[in-house]
């Protein structure tokens, strides 16, 4: 007797005509795509939207030369030891063309399937028409021709190592590449798995200000375009061109609306076949002393040519900073450039050393939506280094085995960081979405700060030292104090951090704040598990946040 005719025996014909309709149904329902990342604007804060919901990116950048599957077990276990939630890795135009015209896409599909058994997220960065100001992951056969894929010509008439942004050839053949990538991202990656897509890397040029060819020459004589003179607040009325308008910046204006054009039609046309998030980088002047035109890399999104960029490749939803300066109030004052009404605030690309590991907060406190220090995966070791153990850290042996120089060492830092914020990524992502959130490090200078949050002040000091009534902490021998803080209701907050003391006091000049609750505790898939309630000495000159990364839940009242 076959199944079906021994069920029938044992069950009402009824009811097995029942479960065979609900068996064909369950076969033809699809299932439910996960949305397409986005990013949104709302009361002037932005967040990136992934499944559905605000996404903060704790990111790490591998190598430039990590993007191959032979590297890949050099990646994974630095992600792993990071807490990272979003892996930066490149996709290079000369590895998916190697032959015109034939595209090949298995080593984007690897690193794909394998993030996903790795449950982390992708930013892939097309390293195509720019690589740091130069065309060197153009393909090799390109790379051949440079009579039809031509270089920028230098003011003194010598080609120079970057493409010239006036080569229709070339951007031709980037549009069909990078809109095929899309096509296939569209398609292979329905899990969404990638989040957001870098175009190009650190486009413009080193060592020439703009390009001097006869047809960038023509063009620099012309008018400017209107929407360029409006884009910099420039008087509209009769045409100029680009040296009466601008005056000693009109050749930097001017290569980077070339730039910006070239490389907002690729952003446009792979958009146009899968609108996945997409932003430009940029590497930086120096935003206290900017020095001279062509003393930087001229073309990319600098601080001085951003609104050009945003009406000429309006395709780009962020144009982001590549910040290496150790220097608090440049770094500081990079982060406030790059946070804009029309621009969120991204880091794609930064030092992940203990000096600037601590401007992670800084960037919260600015409403980032990602943040992400480069070249942290063991591709510059001889071997993997061991893996962390479950609390997170490397195990003792290894610890203790490992030289000073050792890339847990240098990864320290930023692991802390994403132990402690990555369980509450959502909330975090979420209450600064909503403007409840404030974060901020540590200044040398100031020993003593404070977030304003309606009827209540929290104040931070830093050192973190305990002590009784009346104590003040000890200050830090470095500056590494960070601490966040989000308000969850009227009297109730989220505070968080390390190496600091915070503590709250009401507005109204004759009320005394006291801690009606203090949680300590931790977060577990996104959930506040309590774990004790913080009081006494604890709590009687604020709260006590040590070197190791705490996240407390407190309530307050006045009397």
């Amino acid at each position: 007797m076959n199944i079906e005719r021994f069920v029938e025996h044992l069950v009402p014909a009824t009811v097995v005509a029942f479960l065979a309709v609900c068996g064909a149904a369950a076969q033809q329902a699809p299932v439910k795509e996960r949305p397409i990342p986005q990013i949104v604007k709302k009361d002037g804060r932005y967040a990136l939207m992934v499944d559905g919901a605000p996404f903060l990116m704790l990111g790490a950048q591998a190598h430039n030369s990590s993007g191959w599957p032979e590297m890949l077990p050099k990646v994974w276990p630095a992600i792993e030891y990071l807490h990272a939630n979003t892996l930066e890795i490149p996709v290079y135009w000369e590895q998916i063309e190697a032959h015109q015209g034939q595209f090949d896409f298995s080593v984007v599909d690897t690193i794909i399937t394998q993030a996903r058994e790795h449950h982390v997220r992708l930013d892939l960065l097309w390293f195509g028409t720019w690589k740091n100001g130069s065309q060197h992951y153009m393909p090799e056969w390109m790379k051949a021709d440079p009579a039809k894929y031509f270089h920028l010509i230098d003011k003194n008439g010598r080609p120079a190592d970057s493409p010239s942004p006036f080569c229709t050839a070339s951007q031709e053949l980037d549009i069909r590449a990078f809109t095929a990538f899309m096509r296939h991202l569209k398609a292979f990656d329905t899990q969404r798995t990638v989040i957001i897509v870098q175009v190009e890397n650190e486009s413009g040029t080193w060592g020439s200000t703009r390009d001097y060819s006869p047809v960038a020459q023509k063009l620099f004589e012309a008018p400017v375009p209107a929407e360029v003179l409006k884009a910099m607040g420039k008087p509209a009325g009769a045409p100029v061109n680009w040296t009466d308008a601008f005056g000693v910046e009109a050749e930097v204006n001017f290569h980077a609306w070339a730039v910006a054009a070239y490389v907002g039609k690729v952003a446009a046309a792979g958009k146009a076949v899968y609108p996945l998030p997409l932003y430009a980088n940029a590497a930086l002047r120096d935003p206290m002393r900017p020095g001279a035109p062509g003393s930087y890399e001229a073309g990319g999104p600098t601080d001085n040519v951003i609104p050009i960029w945003k009406i000429a490749a309006p395709a780009i939803d962020i144009v982001s900073p590549d910040i290496y300066m150790n220097d608090p109030v440049a770094y500081l004052k990079v982060l406030e450039l790059y946070h804009r009404d029309d621009n969120p605030l991204f880091v794609p690309e930064t030092s992940g050393s203990a000096s600037v590991s601590r401007f992670f907060f800084s960037a919260l406190g600015l409403e980032a939506i990602g943040f992400s220090p480069f070249g942290l995966d063991y591709s510059g070791v001889p071997s993997v280094p061991p893996a962390p153990s479950p609390a997170g850290g490397p195990g003792p042996a290894a610890a203790a085995a490992a030289p000073p120089s050792s890339p847990q060492d240098q990864f320290a830092p930023t692991a802390q960081n994403y132990r402690l914020i990555g369980p509450m990524m959502r909330d975090v992502a979420r209450l600064n979405f909503e403007g409840k959130l404030q974060a901020i490090a540590e200044d040398a200078a100031t020993p003593n700060q404070t977030l304003h949050f309606g009827a209540w002040n929290a104040t931070i000091s830093y050192g973190g030292g305990r002590g009784g009534r009346g104590a003040t902490p000890t200050p830090n021998p470095n500056p590494t104090g960070q601490a966040l803080v989000a308000q969850l209701g009227d009297n109730r907050f989220l505070v968080a951090g390390y190496s600091c003391r915070v503590d709250f006091r009401p507005v109204t000049a004759d009320k005394h704040r006291q801690f009606m609750r203090a949680e300590e505790g931790t977060y577990e898939n996104g959930v506040f598990k309590f774990v004790r309630i913080l009081n006494g000495d604890e709590t009687d000159n604020g709260l006590n946040l040590r070197a190791e990364p705490i996240a407390l839940r407190v309530s307050l009242g006045v009397y």
